[in-house]
């Protein structure tokens, strides 16, 4: 069965294509183009927007976290610690009501590192909950190999573990790059440049993609003299330099710049998100408290240095994509909600003086053509039909993206909540 969708504008992920007709078919968009099959369903939506599903370029989830995504129009996630490897998410894969989901498996760090001092002492992970919040994923099932466990020192033990979790299914690798000066925990264990190095070399000697949790200027230049590929959060402690700027925009890499998470963690919570009532209809009561609280490590932080920083990294030409830290709903992982949360991101990307459209493209085409997802990201024909239809016109009007119509995942077209 086809369908027929006829927008008065499409936005492809990198352009507005104005009003446009896109046939689905068998999963995949089919054609673009001025008329509708006759024999297809047709949707008219001459006030609303086509867009492509929207990426999460860091998330810590479950099948509950990729459910409630879905329903806000993410229509894929991409997992910077968790259990959500390639040889584990089968049952995601197939399944039409859930998110897409990419992992990193587990992340490189020294015993004691980060992500352990953001959790009680009294915490008990298999009580609803684990290694959430900035680095870490809650809830890890017991069938992942005893390589999430495994804490590196050396340069040797990086190689090592780098190893098992490519042979284990991982996605892309990840290394915390942390001291926990912005958590508050100032001195804790950190890999060291020779170990970084020598991880993210062997990562690459495999083939596969490299991304550092990195939250201070010291953490980035690090990442970046290792050569990494991508860097999962934005630099926190102080603004930015035309010198940090400048090494990151040379290096190549992208950031995932996880606006809501540093102003989450300055005690900014998610309260005004929560209000909206094209939000609050979606939240559980546990996700609607956690979305009003927030980490508050780093009160002493400024939100307006960060978005200064994201400005800066766009007119550098830095590639810059949407991502969120999202975790699971507690308190002390708060102002994040999975799916909500991007919305917000978007209208962050818009308020350091980004384009709309170049905010789009950030949580859609370029995450997508940068952690190598060639079927999705676009609205193209023979991509994945993973479409996101709204109310109005976000490339003019970014908060347009939560007035939610309708949602695909593979041509599935979502029930409304």
């Amino acid at each position: 069965m086809r369908t027929a969708i006829v927008a008065g504008r499409v936005f492809d992920g990198a352009t507005s294509l104005g009003p446009k007709t896109v046939v689905l078919a068998d999963g995949l968009i089919e054609s673009i183009g001025d008329h509708a099959p006759g024999d297809a369903e047709i949707i008219e939506a001459p006030g609303a927007t086509l867009l492509p599903g929207l990426i999460d370029a860091h998330v810590h989830t479950d099948t509950a976290g990729l459910r409630m995504a879905l329903q806000f129009g993410v229509t894929t996630e991409l997992e910077m610690q968790g259990a959500n490897t390639a040889r584990d998410r089968a049952h995601i894969t197939g399944d039409d009501t859930l998110a897409d989901v990419r992992s990193a498996g587990f992340g490189l760090t020294p015993p004691g590192g980060h992500p352990e001092e953001l959790f009680p002492k009294d915490f008990n992970p298999q009580r609803g909950g684990g290694r959430g919040g900035p680095g870490g994923r809650p809830g890890t099932p017991d069938r992942v190999d005893p390589i999430v466990r495994a804490k590196v020192t050396t340069p040797e033990e990086a190689v090592d573990v780098v190893g098992q979790l490519a042979r284990a299914g991982s996605d892309y690798i990840k290394f915390m790059v942390d001291d926990g000066s912005v958590e508050g925990h100032p001195g804790l264990p950190m890999l060291d440049q020779a170990t970084l190095n020598a991880g993210v070399a062997e990562a690459h000697r495999l083939g596969m993609l490299t991304v550092a949790h990195a939250l201070t200027i010291e953490a980035t230049q690090m990442s970046i003299q290792a050569g990494i590929d991508g860097l999962a959060h934005l630099f926190m402690d102080r603004p930015h330099s035309p010198e940090i700027i400048d090494a990151i925009a040379r290096s190549g890499a992208f950031v995932v710049a996880c606006v809501v998470l540093d102003a989450s963690m300055m005690g900014i919570t998610g309260s005004a998100l929560a209000d909206d009532p094209r939000v609050a209809g979606k939240l559980t009561p546990e996700w609607d408290s956690t979305l009003r609280s927030s980490f508050n490590h780093y009160p002493e932080g400024r939100l307006e240095d960060v978005l200064a920083t994201v400005r800066a990294l766009d007119a550098a030409g830095v590639d810059l994509l949407i991502g969120t830290d999202v975790s699971q709903p507690l308190p002390f992982l708060g102002g994040l909600a999975h799916g909500a949360s991007v919305h917000q991101e978007l209208q962050y990307f818009v308020d350091a003086g980004l384009a709309p459209t170049t905010a789009l493209s950030a949580a859609t085409a370029v995450t997508a053509r940068r952690f190598g997802l060639t079927d999705r990201g676009t609205i193209a024909a023979g991509q994945r039909a993973d479409l996101l239809l709204v109310d109005g016109d976000p490339t003019t009007t970014i908060s347009d993206t939560l007035n939610l119509r309708d949602v695909w995942r593979r041509g599935v077209r979502q029930p409304a909540v």
